[in-house]
Order: C-alpha cells, then structure tokens, then sequence
C-alpha cells in the first residue's frame, strides 16, 4: 500500500572583443531611455548569455545529432516574447552571447563585464566556473541564473545568493523518478554507476531518494568496461557482450537503475541487461525539465515556436535558457524594478510565479535559490507520468517532495550574504 508522506560552441562561433560588446555601460543599462519614436522613455533590459567553449560528449545514437547552440536557443525565443510583452509598457529587452575560451579565467573575464553594468547572467557554467563567476567581487549585486548543472552542492554548501537554479537539481530528478517507482511498487533497484564525480554525484542523489521514499537498493556496482568505436561494424558486438556481463548475477531486482551522466554507456543498457528488466535513471526512463514529447498544458505551442526558430527539438538546456530569459521577464513586467538586486528580491517573493506550461506557475525557494518544478517521467519517445506523484504530500507545495525541502537544506543564505 502506498503510504501518505509529507516532507517538511563550439570554436566556429565568433568571440567579441570585451565581454560585452556595444552594450550599454554603467548605469545606462538599467536607466529609462526615451523610445525611437520620442514618446514615452523604456526600461533596458540587457541579458548577458555566458558558457564556454566545453567539449560535450558526442551523442551515442546516431539519431541524436551534435547540437552547437543549445541553451542559448531557448533564450532567443524567450528574449522575443519577452519584447512582445515588455513592448506596452516600455520595457526592452536584449541578449548578449558570450562564448569563451575552453581555458579561460572566468574571472577575469568577468570583470569588464561586471563592471560595464550587465549583471544579468544567464550561466551556461559548469560548477567551478559558476561558483568563480558568482565569487567575483563586482558580482555581489549580480543576478545569475544557472541552466547546465544539476549539482546538489551548488544548492546546499556551496550555495551563493546571488546564484538562482533554473535547471532541476539531482536530488529533484531522482526523487521524481524514485517517487513513480514507488507509485508502481517497483522498489528493488539496481544501481549501476559510471566512474566520472557527476556520475558518483548523481549516484548519491539516488541512494538519497531510496532513504526517503522507501526504495531499496538490492545491489550497487561500478561500470568499468570500454568499448573501442562504439559505432564501428563491431562496436554492436563489443555491446552486447559488455551489458550482459556488466548486470549478471545481481540481487534480485525490479529496474536497473543508471547513473552515467556523461552518456558514457547508460543508453546501451535497454534490452541488454542480462536480467529482463526496465531501466532508468539518466537513460531509459528519465526524470527531466522538459522532453521532446510534451505537449500537455498548451507545451506543444512552445515546441511548435522553438521547432520553427532553432530548426530541431527542444532540449532541456533549451528550456533552461528560455525559462530563465522568461523569468527575468516576468519579474521585471509585474515588478517593475530595473536593476538586478530589485530584481532577485521580486523573484524570492510569495508574489512571483512564472509560466512554464507545466499547468502552474513556477516559483523559487528562498532557502536555496532553486525553481520549484513538476519534472517529467519520460521514454525516449514518449511522455509517461509527472511528479510529485500522486499520494507524496507536502504541507505548502507539493513540488517541494522533489529535493532538499528547507528543514534539509544546508545552504546557509543569510550567512554568505553577509560576506559579499
């Protein structure tokens, strides 16, 4: 029986000199500028778009090609809606994209940037470029929105207040999935895990959801095994014996539980385990932000508009992008505020909510900074549930069953405030 609970580019893209271009420097960036026309003055919005040129891994379907603009696709579209919007009450928006160097310093690239006033940050970072962009002196009065890591550190002890989590964090994807496979009585799990920290990371989360919402892990094991060219005549070959070898002899289990976070080899796992059981986690079934599929809550207006400006599918960088871009719309059209720190407290306020045709509105946790969010359970090709699932309760949300609810948190907020 289901008990109640409640829980308190690529190197082809052009790098421009300064990191900021012709944007407007200082204070003009957040000061009322008279329109074209000579009528009524606009608020100026400017969004700085920053990643790095990161090597990401090649995508082991050949159905899955390379994408070189992921992320920032997504704030392109939303940067456009933004103006559609902000256009009758005077507010403009504009999107700055900044791709550095794979070795750069992001702090010392930060500086100009900060300095010449755009301290609206959408950070397509990984976690040590994120926490030195966020540790930059003139950041301090920043408001940066990570969409690339889903990092439990980053949203317990290693926390900043100037950063805000679009993308949902690991402990959210695996109580998401953990929580349907308590739904389904699916409770022996499995866990593989690659060797990469993201991977052991993520690994973590899961052994996490297990203790909280009653799963037992039966088995854990390491994978260790490399294949040559896994797209090569024999790489198939390599394949098929490598995943039976891998799964043989475990403890006696409902679903294979992966944790390979860098697509090393969790989508080779489905329909070669040597038991014949469903996989899940970072490959098979997944708990994720967005999917390819949805179209629930009007979602398909939002994949028809991406699919005609990008030319593909939606990712979940891409709606990371697009959902930031969108929230600093939205607080800045029903807050009014114009500068980044008016900014961030509108967006910790019980009056903000922002649209993300998940069938509510999205809001922030104040004790961490992360977007609270209905996350999808999905196949490769299809939608199957949504969490919070039906029955995981909570006294004030009900997405606060996914991740560190605040009795759990350990991001001292209040604290590292004082020291910036």
């Amino acid at each position: 029986m289901l008990k109640m609970r409640f829980f308190g580019r690529a190197a082809s893209l052009v790098l421009v000199a300064g990191l900021i271009g012709a944007a407007p420097s200082g204070d003009e960036a957040a000061t009322p500028q008279a329109g074209k026309d000579g009528g009524k003055p606009r608020s100026e919005y400017a969004i700085t778009y920053l990643t790095k040129d990161y090597k990401e891994p090649i995508p082991l379907s050949l159905m899955d090609k390379e994408i070189e603009d992921k992320g920032v696709a997504g704030a392109r579209v939303a940067i456009e809606e933004n103006n559609r919007t902000g256009g009758f009450l005077g507010q403009h928006f504009t999107l700055k994209e900044e791709v550095l160097p794979r070795d750069a310093d992001i702090a010392a690239e930060a500086k100009p940037l900060l300095a010449s006033g755009q301290n609206l940050i959408i950070a397509d970072l990984e976690p040590q470029d994120l926490l030195a962009l966020s540790d930059v002196p003139g950041a301090k009065d920043a408001l940066i929105l990570n969409i690339r890591s889903s990092d439990d550190d980053l949203r317990q002890k290693s926390c900043r207040p100037n950063v805000f989590h679009i993308l949902p964090s690991n402990a959210m994807r695996a109580d998401a999935l953990a929580q349907y496979l308590i739904w389904k009585k699916w409770d022996k799990w499995f866990l593989l895990k690659g060797t990469t920290p993201s991977d052991i990371a993520y690994a973590k989360a899961v052994k996490r959801a297990a203790r909280r919402f009653g799963g037992d892990i039966v088995e854990e094991r390491a994978y260790k095994f490399e294949a040559g060219n896994k797209r090569a005549d024999s790489g198939h070959q390599q394949i098929q014996t490598q995943m039976p070898a891998a799964t043989q002899a475990a403890a006696e289990h409902d679903v294979v539980w992966v944790a390979d976070t860098v697509e090393g080899f969790g989508e080779y796992l489905p329909y070669r385990v040597y038991d014949p059981r469903p996989v899940v986690g970072t490959q098979g079934l997944t708990a994720t932000a967005w999917h390819r599929s949805y179209e629930e809550y009007a979602g398909t207006q939002l994949q028809q508009r991406f699919e005609r400006a990008a030319g593909r599918n939606m990712t979940e960088r891409d709606y990371a992008g697009w959902l930031a871009v969108r929230a600093l719309g939205e607080a800045a059209l029903r807050s009014h505020e114009t500068d980044a720190p008016g900014l961030r407290k509108y967006l910790l306020s019980d009056a903000f909510t922002v649209a993300g045709f998940k069938g509510k509105g999205l809001s922030f946790r104040p004790w961490n900074n992360q977007l609270r969010q209905p996350l999808l359970i999905a196949a490769p090709r299809a939608l199957v549930s949504t969490s919070p699932q039906e029955g995981f309760l909570h006294p004030r949300h009900l997405a606060d069953t996914l991740g560190y609810d605040e009795p759990e948190s350990k991001c001292e907020m209040d604290t590292l405030a004082g020291r910036m």
